[in-house]
């Protein structure tokens, strides 16, 4: 999609509409990766088990991430605006509107899909005995990254298509999604079960949005450079990627600690301080086994995306080998920083009575964007000083 996109015209003149991408994309880990994480919790420990309970935690849950997501994609809107035209000393009224409506568009409807799915997913997993932790969150992932991208990209190509005609379509656009906040608002304030997230889930998801944005300004400033152009297409693959197997992770040590209790309980396997990277990693335990499946699967899974990249004549690099060590290397110290600190951060937050499910991930993903944005720019930086330089592939 990124191959096709990234020469669109929105895309070409608005190009603050790629600090959008890493702060749209990442709400699959800031909403529909912690829905999913949540719910594989409430289904794993029964409070998903009758008609009553599905309903409640459904209902309750679908407004919830309407909530945040219409907010959060309005704020991501005005972090593109300030890390994309502030520095610069450049502001278009026009574009700026056509930027809040397209990312609050886009984070609704992308909610609502991927609520649905993610809903359809862990119920049948738990009919079928599949635990829902290693279903769900890799499908909320991946289906995110698609529909997300796609949506981003239709939306803002047809509001940027109706500026000139009729500029008033984007500010009806963001005042309609807006309207109907205080709709989800009062619908999840009156559920038990998302009262407490409504009120005490902002910090987390908020703080992901400008730490993804920060990502996205990396790679706006990156692929703006002609020589760079080809890192729009792996950013997206890297990114996903690294993020997909974290909230697996994250996902999976959450249950196993709701299992021994409730927040800030300290089960005797539960480390209590940063945990050394052998107990990680190398140890006997089972989120520690887990940790090494997940990073063995970096490799292949990598190599079928770049496979599929050059098959497809895209990404404006010819994938030489010196270039698949440096990617390879990049996102291979992406998931092993990623997986160290979910191990640390999970039970962190736990010993402090945070539900890790509704805390852990929205960082760990945001970071992940970040940390795989600034690998994926310095190798390419790296790549161009040694010589290794091909910026026509593609075209």
């Amino acid at each position: 999609l990124v191959l096709i996109f990234q020469h669109w015209d929105v895309f070409k003149y608005v190009t603050e509409v790629f600090i959008l991408v890493p702060a749209l994309l990442g709400l699959k880990g800031n909403l529909e990766m912690t829905l999913a994480s949540r719910l594989s919790t409430a289904a794993n420990i029964g409070q998903m088990d009758t008609p009553k309970e599905l309903w409640k935690m459904v209902t309750g849950n679908m407004a919830l991430i309407q909530v945040q997501a219409t907010v959060v994609g309005f704020l991501a809107s005005i972090a593109a605006v300030i890390f994309g035209w502030i520095p610069d000393g450049h502001f278009s009224i026009d574009n700026a509107v056509l930027l809040c409506a397209s990312s609050v568009a886009t984070a609704f409807i992308a909610s609502v899909v991927l609520g649905m799915i993610m809903i359809g997913v862990i119920i049948g997993s738990r009919k079928m005995g599949i635990n829902p932790d290693n279903v769900a969150t890799p499908i909320a992932a991946s289906l995110g990254d698609l529909i997300t991208l796609a949506l981003l990209s239709g939306i803002s190509w047809g509001l940027y298509r109706e500026l000139e005609s009729k500029a008033y379509v984007n500010p009806l656009v963001c005042a309609f999604f807006i309207a109907l906040l205080p709709i989800w608002f009062i619908i999840a304030k009156g559920n038990a079960a998302t009262r407490e997230v409504l009120y005490s889930g902002w910090e987390p998801v908020i703080i992901a949005m400008a730490i993804s944005s920060v990502g996205g300004l990396i790679l706006d400033r990156t692929v703006s450079d002609p020589n760079f152009a080809g890192m729009a297409v792996f950013t997206p693959v890297i990114n996903g990627v690294g993020g997909n197997l974290v909230a697996v992770q994250a996902s999976r040590i959450s249950t196993y600690l709701h299992m021994s209790g409730m927040p800030g309980d300290s089960p005797e396997t539960a480390p209590r301080k940063c945990p050394s990277p052998w107990s990680t990693f190398f140890s006997s335990d089972v989120n520690s086994r887990s940790a090494r499946v997940l990073f063995l699967l970096v490799v292949p899974g990598h190599l079928v995306f770049l496979y599929t990249i050059s098959s497809m004549r895209g990404g404006h690099t010819t994938l030489t080998l010196i270039f698949i060590v440096f990617y390879m290397t990049a996102a291979l110290l992406q998931v092993l920083i990623l997986l160290y600190i979910a191990d640390w951060m999970v039970h962190w937050m736990w010993g402090r009575h945070l539900d890790p499910d509704n805390f852990s991930i929205p960082y760990l993903t945001a970071l992940g964007d970040l940390i795989g944005t600034g690998l994926l720019a310095l190798s390419f930086h790296i790549l161009w000083l040694i010589g290794d330089r091909d910026s026509d592939v593609g075209d």
